[in-house]
This record gives C-alpha cells, structure tokens and sequence, in this order.
C-alpha cells in the first residue's frame, strides 16, 4: 500500500480549498526515455478507515492507474472523512478543489431524483446483481453523465455497499413494531427518510462520522447500514444488536470532477476505465471476504446477529416503489435493472 495522507484535517473548508489547490501542481514522477514524467495526481475523498474494502480497492485503483498511465496519472486517498463528509465533498468535486469522491446514492439523488430508482429496496436482488448493471454503460450512461452541466460532476461507477440492516443500543429488532418510537440514524435523503419512518421508528439525519458519539450519548437508539461499516466504525460498541432487516442493498458511487475528466487524452480515458473495471471487480471480492470477517469479529467483541421476521418488513416496505418512482426517467431505470436480473 503507498504513502496516503491519511492524517491530514482541515480545519475550515476555505483552508481546505488552499491546502489543497496548493499540492495540485503536476509532480515530477519517473524518468523515461524522453525525459521525466509529470505525475498529476487525483485527490480521492472517503469516509471510511484504511481497513475498509473500498479504501483498499481504491489504493490499488491508483497504483493500476499509475502503472497504465506510466507514471502520467495517480490517486491519492484521504480516508477517514479527512476531506470532510460526504454531502461537503460532493460539493468540493463540482468545485474542482478535491477531483474525486466516494459517495452514497442518497447523496446524488439529492441532486437528481433519477438516481433513486437504484436506490430502492426491490431493485437489486444481490450484490452480483447489482454490480452488473451500475457498472454497465449501456444501462447508467445517461445517468451517470447527467450532473456533468449543472454540477461539474460526473459518475464513474458503483461499489456494493452490501445489504443494509438495522442495529440498536438496546434490544434486538425482530419485527417492525419493535422500531417503535426508536430514533434511527438515516443519510440525508428523502427515500432514507421515508424507509426508516414505514418501518415504525423515527429518522434521524446525521452526518457518517457523528454516528459513533450519538448513539454512544443516546441522541440516537440505532442506524442502519451493512456489516462491515458496523464492524469497521465501532459501532458494534456502543451498539450491539445487529437485525438482519436486509431492507436494501446499497450503493456508493465514485464521482469525479468532470472537467478533470474531459481533460485525460483518449489513451489515458481507457486506462483509467480499465483501472476502474479491475477496481471495483476487486472491491466486490473484497466485500464478501470483509463481511464475513466483521460479523466473526463483532460476535467475538459481543454483539449478536438476529434473524428478523422477513415477510412483516416486506409488507412494510412495499409501498415505497410506487411512492418514490414518479418518472418516467426513474421506471425505466429500474426496469432496466429489473430486467437484467432475468438474464
């Protein structure tokens, strides 16, 4: 694994914008025969730790890159929110001050009510489902293009944020009544919002990295999110009832900026997507593995995993296609993704 700045904090989002605008000049990188190469290299934003399967992958996406570029291109991740949350840097990639991020769908629906339709509980059947179809041009081109304009964003793929479940401070989840009047962490996002609230309990929108501290002060009962951040984030120790709801699986998307896009040569844009295809192909492998691991290692450290009564939360959730699907745009996506499970 290379150097990362993975200690870096900024402290304002004005002196972020200077840092990092300051360290953006192309590097001198290795010698070839025509002379040194200039190195540019793309600043990546995660909120996730180093031992987390997409800061892994995402490292290895940069040394991939490097090598195919010969040295002309690299990527640089600052894990651990270092670069701020999620909803900041999406906003400092359509600024250009950061050139990449990771970020959850609930984020890029809040920009275009189209990306909802992958967001939804019914849409994808697993993880190998739905790797398939964010990954595939044919499907998400329109999609992933659509933010260039009006954000100066462009969507690069998708990784598995696996299938996402409830877990709670107090008790174990069994059926949606015993999410009554619980207050559950959500991202900031009308579908998240709308989810939790048909399962019985009460949303709570709050930033990733706050989660931790509010439901170890009790601002919050539970949240809902896979085995691995549950694991990874320590929330299994302030938190140590895990309930297999499986309400949806979710997705993270790598954004870039789209003028830094548009500035790679056509030689440099195929490296960069066949990096991308080995990266999140080694992602989802990563993910399976990982997922596996958290759950050993969270029961060891005292945490339980419950089955739930499937049927009730399906009931419950039901009505949330038909209410968040209002477009045209939104059903044809999902009935592309819906069709490409049959095949």
């Amino acid at each position: 694994m290379r150097i990362t700045s993975r200690y870096f904090v900024a402290p304002t989002v004005g002196l972020l914008a200077l840092s990092l605008v300051a360290c953006s000049s192309p590097a001198v990188g290795e010698s070839t025969e025509d002379g040194p190469v200039e190195t540019t290299t793309l600043r990546l934003a995660l909120n996730q730790t180093e031992e987390h399967p997409s800061f892994i992958a995402l490292d290895a996406f940069g040394e991939r890159l490097l090598e195919a570029t010969d040295g002309r291109w690299d990527i640089e991740v600052f894990p651990n929110e270092t670069l701020g949350a999620q909803a900041e840097t999406l906003q400092l990639v359509g600024d250009g001050v950061v050139d990449m991020a990771i970020v959850s769908g609930a984020q890029l629906e809040n920009l275009s009510k189209d990306f909802i339709a992958f967001n939804l509980p019914t849409v994808f059947d697993s993880v190998e489902h739905q790797i398939s179809v964010v990954n595939d041009p044919e499907i998400t081109g329109d999609l992933y293009s659509s933010l260039a304009d009006s954000n100066n964003v462009s969507v690069v793929g998708g990784f598995t944020q696996g299938a996402r479940s409830v877990y709670t401070k107090n008790a174990p989840v069994e059926s949606p009544k015993d999410l009554a009047g619980q207050k559950i962490r959500v991202q900031e996002s009308e579908l998240f919002l709308s989810l939790v609230e048909s399962l019985g309990a009460s949303p709570t929108p709050m930033a990733f990295g706050e989660v931790y501290t509010a439901l170890q002060s009790g601002v919050i009962d539970g949240a809902e999110n896979n085995e691995v951040s549950y694991f990874t984030q320590k929330h299994h120790e302030v938190a140590p009832f895990f309930s297999y709801t499986e309400h949806l699986i979710g997705l993270d998307y790598l954004i870039i900026n789209s003028a830094k896009l548009d500035g790679l040569t056509d030689e440099d844009r195929s490296a960069f997507d066949e990096a991308w295809a080995a990266t999140y192909e080694q992602h989802t492998e990563l993910w399976t593995e990982a997922t596996d691991k958290a759950i050993v290692d969270a029961e060891a450290a005292g945490a339980t995993f419950t089955e739930v009564d499937s049927d009730a939360f399906i009931e419950a959730l039901e009505p949330i296609v038909e209410q968040f699907l209002t477009e045209p745009s939104q059903q044809k996506l999902y009935d592309a993704a819906r069709d490409a499970s049959e095949k």
